[in-house]
């Protein structure tokens, strides 16, 4: 797995574990290791202009992704390696968000982290919560693999 990690921002996060846990998920649903991934951590204002630009929506929030193609949970697509890498797409965190979001949920802000960076990979997977069915089907999977790697979700 190739996973790309900028972090242009001030909490204090464990990369290399936040690598780590990018390369189980996709690692744990079947990718190839040709697999690449963008992991950005931005302050709250870079933040709010993403969550502008690209949702329409006004202040920050703790989690974006942006997938580079549809895909469907589960399912891998077909990818020659001899080809290009597997393009998935980007993920980008507001820590300070997910750490004052933590402390409003009661849970550590590790656990939230690694929460919303399987969030946000799962998302480009092809995973959903547009529905009580889609949304039960995304925490279990979240659930599985934060316990791969001793964490629990909210």
């Amino acid at each position: 797995m190739s996973v790309f990690l900028a972090d242009e921002q001030s909490e204090t996060v464990n990369l290399p574990e936040l690598r780590g846990l990018a390369e189980l998920v996709l690692g744990d649903e079947g990718y190839p290791t040709e697999t690449q991934v963008t992991l950005l951590l931005v302050d709250e204002d870079e933040m709010t202009g993403y969550n502008r630009r690209f949702l329409e929506r006004e202040g920050p929030t703790d989690v974006l992704a942006f997938p580079v193609e549809d895909l469907l949970p589960g399912i891998v697509p077909e990818h020659d390696p001899q080809g290009p890498p597997l393009l998935i797409g980007d993920v980008i965190i507001a820590p300070s968000y997910v750490r004052r979001q933590a402390e409003r949920f009661g849970v550590s802000f590790e656990d939230e982290l690694y929460l919303m960076v399987t969030h946000g990979i799962l998302h480009l997977l092809g995973y959903d919560h547009g529905s009580d069915d889609e949304a039960e089907r995304m925490e279990q999977r979240e659930r599985d693999l934060l316990a791969k790697v001793g964490r629990e979700r909210r």
